[in-house]
């Protein structure tokens, strides 16, 4: 068998771990799989007395991670550090420019300076490759980037935040409101102890552009990506979804439209029968619709050790059998830097429920500022009867845009009988 690939993994924490537990594992399979031996010879870590559940003698150890891009005998780096900057960035910059392959999780910094990333990882002729960046043990970047490379994408889409996925499982199963939820998710080690990155949307953001460049050959953008995290669903509209027929998703999405691509992140309403529906839980899942191979949909595992580390394990087999790709599909130069919409272009139905006084002519006003802004309704619902009370009022639209239901709202919120913020939810049919 020829000679191992030598590797060396920065950050071991439950990525970063898993990583080097899979490797010895599986040690034979992935040999034979890789045509040779995978073996981790170099580490850094900020923490040499934490006991990780592995044995790390023997390993060389750097207390600096950019340390190892200047090992000679290293040929791979695997950064599992995390962050858009600081150290990971640091590690990945100097590993490329010292012509090193590398492997990442790290879907922040792909994101957020995946580009330049790209180009230098060009100009050394190494691989940089991000499995385990989007939707942990799914071969989801695969699946867009080689795949479907025949097909004209037109949307890619799905789950892709775990945490957000659980609590609104729960919320809706358990029908408990978000707070209590979290709490519990944080207890379980389903969420972090500052949950900001995955309930206020922005892990799922890094993870949309991330797609977004694969399916349409553009470079990345995360500042393009409209976000909404899930803080504001609550129980009331998860239970009024179902009786309307729907379930309540924190979805990605992007998609390409006359005049450029849209990509955005946001609670969304899908109707109950569609499968993404059916994806509870941590899991994740991707769809993918191309002109000649139809709708793709692929469901896993989002995070965690195994999962992650196996798709990080997957890009080393890679490099080791000498298959790589350009990062994102095409070559740098080839990217076409397609306009992004902005959110007040979508077109779309959506849920709106108002907390109104009830009492007579309210619904009249209501239904006067949404004429006045051409926004036609598919249903309205009203639930129990409180005179002088505030009770719940639901309304669905037909399709109409983003800038017209902001501006009606805006309106109705301002009425004397609307006592809180009107909640405002799209409906997607996925």
């Amino acid at each position: 068998m020829n000679r191992p690939l030598a590797i060396a993994v920065a950050g071991l924490g439950t990525v970063g771990a898993g990583v080097v537990n899979v490797l010895r594992a599986n040690a034979d399979i992935i040999a034979a799989r890789a045509g040779r031996p995978i073996a981790v010879t170099a580490i850094s870590a900020r923490d040499r007395s934490r006991d990780r559940g592995i044995p790390l003698s023997g390993l060389r150890w750097y207390e600096d991670p950019v340390a190892l891009a200047a090992d000679p005998q290293v040929e791979v780096v695997v950064e599992c550090i995390g962050g858009s900057d600081g150290p990971a960035k640091a590690l990945v910059e100097a590993a490329l420019a010292a012509g090193k392959h590398v492997v990442t999780a790290n879907k922040a910094l792909l994101a957020v300076h995946g580009a330049a990333l790209a180009q230098a990882a060009e100009a050394k002729g190494v691989a940089l490759a991000f499995e385990a960046s989007v939707a942990g043990g799914i071969p989801a970047i695969k699946a867009v980037r080689e795949g479907l490379a025949a097909n004209r994408i037109q949307r890619v889409a799905g789950i892709l935040n775990g945490t957000c996925n659980y609590i609104l499982t729960t919320m809706r199963t358990e029908r408990r409101e978000f707070a209590e939820v979290l709490h519990e998710a944080q207890k379980l080690g389903y969420a972090e102890a500052d949950p900001s990155f995955d309930i206020d949307g922005i892990d799922a953001a890094h993870k949309l552009a991330i797609l977004a460049a694969l399916a349409f050959g553009r470079p990345v953008d995360f500042s393009a990506v409209h976000v909404e995290g899930i803080r504001d669903v609550s129980a009331l509209d998860i239970a009024l979804a179902e009786e309307l027929g729907y379930r309540i998703k924190l979805l990605g999405i992007a998609k390409r439209e006359e005049g450029g691509i849209s990509t955005r992140v946001h609670p969304c309403m899908v109707p109950v029968g569609a499968p993404i529906a059916r994806v509870d839980g941590v899991f994740n899942a991707v769809v993918a619709e191309g002109d000649f191979v139809g709708r793709v949909m692929m469901e896993g595992r989002g995070a965690g050790a195994g999962p992650t580390a196996s798709a990080v394990v997957a890009d080393l087999v890679d490099i080791a059998r000498g298959r790589f790709t350009p990062v994102w599909g095409a070559a740098s130069a080839a990217l076409k830097p397609e306009p992004s919409l902005p959110m007040d272009r979508h077109v779309g139905a959506y849920y709106l429920r108002l907390m109104v006084v009830d009492r007579p002519g309210v619904i009249a006003d209501v239904t006067g500022v949404l004429r006045d802004h051409a926004i036609s309704l598919e249903s309205m619902l009203q639930r129990g009867r409180a005179p002088g009370e505030a009770v719940p009022v639901v309304l669905t639209t037909h399709e109409t845009s983003e800038a017209s239901v902001r501006a009606a709202l805006a309106r109705i919120a301002a009425l004397d009988a609307v006592v809180e913020r009107p909640a405002l939810i799209r409906i997607e049919a996925l």
